[in-house]
């Protein structure tokens, strides 16, 4: 059984992704984004333990809100931390004809085994992606996340050759994020 850390969920998401969505928020996150609005997220295995089906079970009792366009969205932290869950949750989303979507900063993308297999099986029952691009320039993203940001360039790549659905979202931030040359 494949159990994964949340954190929390929320019932009624209307900017996470398209019509109403079903929020579920993971624990763990490796960058220390200055701005991060999630903070009490980044602990790793911290939270309470769920399976797929239980929060799948919560999500549907919100179901009517949805819409035709609507679902579950996952968020954190960084969801691709536990991304075995992730898959046995979003397979189990589909056999039940939910729209998935995850809100990831990309960051623990390596083309790398067995992080690789596991992300491309994810990606066949993914049907969106919110990319949070937090700098584009890597010695600038070093200062605001602590991390290099060229697998996270790398996997909008890959993600753009497999013509998987990507909305890049971005933070500006005064004096970080902010720069017209960057933001070309």
């Amino acid at each position: 059984m494949v159990e994964g850390y949340i954190h929390s969920t929320e019932s009624f998401g209307s900017a996470d992704g398209p019509g109403v969505r079903f929020l579920i928020f993971v624990s763990g996150c490796r960058m220390r984004c200055r701005y991060c609005h999630n903070a009490d997220t980044w602990q790793m295995k911290k939270g309470t333990l769920m399976t797929a089906d239980e929060l799948l079970d919560q999500a549907e009792r919100y179901r009517s809100y949805w819409g035709p366009k609507g679902g579950i969205t996952v968020s954190g932290g960084e969801p691709l931390l536990q991304p075995d869950f992730l898959l046995d949750l979003f397979r189990k989303a589909k056999a039940r004809g939910i729209n998935t979507c995850i809100d990831t900063a990309l960051e623990p993308f390596t083309t790398q085994e067995p992080f690789f297999h596991t992300f491309e099986r994810l990606m066949e029952v993914t049907d969106l992606l919110l990319a949070d691009i937090k700098q584009i320039d890597q010695e600038r993203h070093k200062a605001l996340t602590g991390k290099p940001n060229d697998n996270i360039l790398a996997c909008l790549e890959y993600l753009s050759r497999i013509g998987k659905p990507v909305w890049i979202r971005h933070v500006l931030v005064p004096g970080w994020t902010d720069d017209d040359g960057y933001l070309r």
